[in-house]
């Protein structure tokens, strides 16, 4: 296996090299082009003084920057802090600071809002530089890869520093499971700072087959983009199946050819429903940030179908339940070098030799794993992990708010969606106008998808013997916790 993913898109543009590599709407660049063009931004960082170790910031849309961007950073020896493109004052400059990151690059759009050194790149044109090849310099590396920032239970997100042989691996888990084909076509709809696409695009370069990139997620588009581009396998997650399954049915649905889709979390009562609709086999694939890919249905285990069975440990990894808690634990490879700047958050997610997702399990008589709910303080919208401490912390700066407390409450397309309960300070009214301005006060400073959908005020907190706010009796069974007595707060224009 190769040591480094620049050593591994070396490989693929002498192995593949005219092959149609990256496909953008407007774009398309093959093997050689990719790793040409993501030398000459290599050079161009190493000339403007990023040396090996430096963080290198990547604030961009799914444009082809963003991968070219990725690899020049590793090929310079820097390490990759990607950044979602919807963070605002406080979650971005959090993510900045935290990871020490000499510079941003990101394009004209993102440019306003970004402080610190920043690089703006031509969309179109990235990577056009011609400095001296990268591939005849001395091998810069850096065992880490990415500070990859992920939401936890306590306070801001942490990094997690991922290693070239964390992802390396990861592509070569998934492609296995994949049965990866020569003629195979990727297609990810998914913002290019999480996960998924990064670890689709090594995916291509493994099996030197093309990566088509949508500029978002569109549940009425999506399948016809499947059409248009011949797409093959694809990965979706969160809200994405539900939101498709809710489109009203096509004609030419089944007129794909699509042969696989991963996805986490399929809704066991829907899953013969989705691949009778759009005739592909859909496969669990279940994993974190920390861990990487850790359970996984085979392509052919259709009486798997329906059950909820998440699969079956990948080679290298072990997965058990806790004895007590029913918690799954994992160990093996991949996994992540631990949280940056948080030995003590690393050393607890880490106790006994385990990590531990947070996530609450049981085994079948078959010996797959089925998932039945979190130990974690987090809401769960969509694909999105949102920290219950971050949101709460921001809240509580704003000169009304005593103390906050966000909870998830469910939701049919979104799985969850984030309630905020909140003690006012003396002196404020508990009124539509207050919580607008609550609200406004969190949209300014946190990301979209993290803003509380609904606001509901408090008279005082039960709190536990150590004083933290009780939260299993906020949310009354009994009653409907998107009616009143809470206010929903309205949708913020685009």
């Amino acid at each position: 296996m190769h040591a480094t993913i620049p050593d591994l898109m070396r490989h693929a543009a002498s192995t593949y090299g005219t092959r149609e590599f990256l496909r953008f709407p407007d774009t398309s660049l093959t093997f050689a082009d990719a790793d040409a063009r993501s030398d000459g931004l290599a050079a161009a960082l190493i000339d403007k003084g990023v040396r090996p170790g430096d963080r290198v910031a990547i604030m961009m849309d799914n444009v082809p920057g963003w991968p070219l961007s990725w690899l020049a950073v590793l090929k310079a020896g820097a390490v990759t802090v990607p950044v979602n493109v919807r963070y605002r004052a406080a979650d971005l400059e959090h993510v900045l600071r935290d990871s020490g990151a000499v510079a941003t690059l990101t394009t004209d759009e993102h440019a306003p809002h970004v402080p610190g050194t920043v690089y703006v790149l031509d969309a179109e044109h990235c990577g056009e530089h011609r400095g001296e090849h990268c591939g005849e310099r001395p091998a810069l590396t850096h065992e880490i890869a990415n500070f990859q920032y992920t939401s936890g239970t306590t306070g801001f997100p942490k990094a997690c520093m991922l290693t070239h042989d964390y992802w390396l691996r990861t592509a070569r888990l998934i492609a296995d499971q994949a049965r990866l084909r020569d003629d195979d076509v990727m297609l990810i709809a998914q913002p290019y700072s999480y996960m998924d696409p990064q670890w689709a695009t090594l995916f291509c370069l493994v099996g030197g087959i093309p990566l088509v990139v949508l500029p978002r997620f569109s549940a009425s588009g999506f399948w016809a983009s499947v059409r248009e581009h011949g797409a093959t396998i694809t990965y979706v997650l969160g809200s994405m199946p539900l939101l498709l399954h809710k489109q009203p049915p096509h004609p030419h649905d089944r007129d794909n050819r699509m042969r696989l889709v991963l996805c986490s979390g399929i809704r066991p009562d829907l899953h013969r429903a989705f691949e009778e609709r759009w005739g592909a086999p859909w496969r669990e694939l279940y994993g974190s940030t920390e861990s990487g890919p850790d359970l996984g249905m085979p392509i052919d285990a259709v009486e798997t179908v329906g059950t909820g069975a998440m699969g079956l440990a990948y080679p290298g990894k072990e997965v058990t339940l806790a004895e007590e808690t029913g918690e799954i634990l994992v160990r093996g490879t991949p996994m992540m070098n631990g949280y940056w700047n948080h030995p003590e958050a690393t050393a607890h997610a880490f106790r006994g030799g385990w990590y531990h997702t947070g996530d609450l399990g049981f085994r079948d008589e078959h010996g797959y794993i089925h998932h039945r709910g979190r130990l974690k303080d987090m809401v769960r919208r969509g694909g999105e992990n949102i920290s219950c401490a971050e949101v709460e912390g921001v809240l509580a700066e704003h000169p009304a708010v005593l103390q906050a407390a966000l909870v998830p409450i469910p939701d049919d397309l979104f799985g969850e969606l984030p309630k905020a309960f909140v003690q006012l300070r003396p002196g404020h009214a508990p009124d539509a106008e207050t919580a607008g301005s609550i609200v406004a006060h969190a949209r300014e400073r946190l990301a979209r998808f993290k803003i509380p959908e609904y606001v509901e005020f408090v008279a005082e907190f039960t709190l536990t013997p150590s004083s933290r706010i009780e939260k299993r009796h906020l949310l009354s069974p009994e009653r409907d916790q998107r009616a009143t007595p809470a206010i929903a707060i309205p949708k913020e224009r685009s």
